[in-house]
C-alpha cells in the first residue's frame, strides 16, 4: 500500500516524519509533490527520498492520499487530479470547513473520504487528531488511516458535526497554550528566572498537568483543588486567574474559534 501526500508543507512533514518513525510505511511507498521547489527540498533532505513531478504523479499511485493543502486550494487541487486517482483511492482531508459533499462533488460521489484534523505537535508525535470518515469506508480501511494518525500522537472518531468546532479545542489549542506557557515565562522573568529556564519549567508544568488529566482520568478541578492548599499560593493564583476573566477569556477563545470554523465551512 502506498500513501501521498498533495502538500509538502509543515503538517505533511509532521505526519511523514512519524510515519516513518513508526515503520508503518517504508519510505518507497510514501509519495508526495508540492508546487514550491523549497517545500520538495526540505521533505528530500529531513527524509532522504525523492519527491514526485506533479499532483496527478501522486495521485494515480496512492492508496491513501492525504490533501495537505490550504482549504481555499481543495477544489482546484481535486480538478487536477480528478482523472488520475484510482477508483479505490481513501481521500484523507486534513482541512477545515471542507465537508464529504465539497469532495465528492468534484471527485465523486463513490469516492472514499476521511476528514481529519492533525495537529502541530505531531511534530514531537503528539498530536491530538480527530478523524471522521465516511459511511463508504470499511472497518479495516478505518483503522488504517487511525494507524497513520496514531503513529504521530493520539487519535479519536467523532462525527462530522463536530469536524468543524474540534479546531477550537484541538488543533488551534496548542496556540492558546503556547500564550500560557509564554505568560507564565515572563510572570517568572519578572521575578529575576533567566528567560529559557523560566520556559523550560513552565513548558513543563502545563505538560506534567496534561499527562496528569490524561493518565489519572479524574476531573481536572478536582486534581486542581488537591493542589490548592488552604490559604496557600496556588489559591491565590487561581483567585487572581479568576478575578480578571481568565476562564471566560478562554471560554469566549474557544468559541470565536469554533464559529470562525463554521463560518469557513459555510464560505465552502
Amino acid at each position: 500500500m502506498k500513501i501521498g501526500f498533495i502538500g509538502c508543507g509543515n503538517m505533511a512533514q509532521a505526519m511523514i516524519g512519524g510515519i516513518i518513525a513508526s515503520g508503518l510505511y517504508e519510505k518507497n511507498n510514501i509519495l508526495c509533490f508540492d508546487p514550491s521547489v523549497q517545500a520538495r527540498t526540505a521533505v528530500e533532505e529531513k527524509f532522504n527520498f525523492k519527491t514526485l513531478s506533479s499532483n496527478q504523479e501522486v495521485a494515480k499511485d496512492s492508496d491513501y492520499l492525504v490533501l495537505a493543502v490550504k482549504p481555499y486550494l481543495y477544489a482546484k487541487v481535486m480538478e487536477e487530479i480528478s482523472d488520475s486517482i484510482k477508483s479505490t483511492v481513501i481521500i484523507i482531508s486534513i482541512a477545515v470547513g471542507v465537508s464529504f459533499s465539497d469532495i465528492k462533488e468534484i471527485l465523486g460521489k463513490d469516492t472514499k473520504v476521511v476528514r481529519t484534523q492533525p495537529s502541530t505537535p505531531a511534530f514531537v508525535g503528539e498530536s491530538d487528531s480527530t478523524l471522521c470518515p465516511d459511511e463508504l469506508i470499511t472497518n479495516d480501511e478505518l483503522q488504517n488511516v487511525v494507524a497513520i494518525f496514531k503513529s504521530f500522537g493520539k487519535a479519536e472518531i467523532i462525527s462530522e458535526a463536530l469536524m468543524d468546532v474540534v479546531p477550537a479545542i484541538a488543533s488551534s489549542a496548542p496556540a492558546y497554550t503556547m500564550i500560557l506557557i509564554e505568560a507564565m515565562a515572563d510572570g517568572g522573568v519578572l521575578h529575576g528566572f533567566p528567560r529559557d529556564q523560566a520556559y523550560r519549567l513552565s513548558a513543563q508544568a502545563v505538560l506534567g498537568a496534561a499527562k496528569l488529566v490524561l493518565e489519572s482520568g479524574e476531573h481536572p478541578g478536582k486534581l486542581k483543588d488537591q493542589i490548592c492548599t488552604p490559604g496557600g499560593t496556588t489559591i491565590e493564583a487561581v483567585r487572581t486567574l479568576e478575578e480578571k476573566g481568565f476562564r471566560d477569556a478562554v471560554i469566549s477563545a474557544v468559541d470565536a474559534c469554533a464559529k470562525k470554523s463554521l463560518a469557513m465551512g459555510k464560505n465552502n
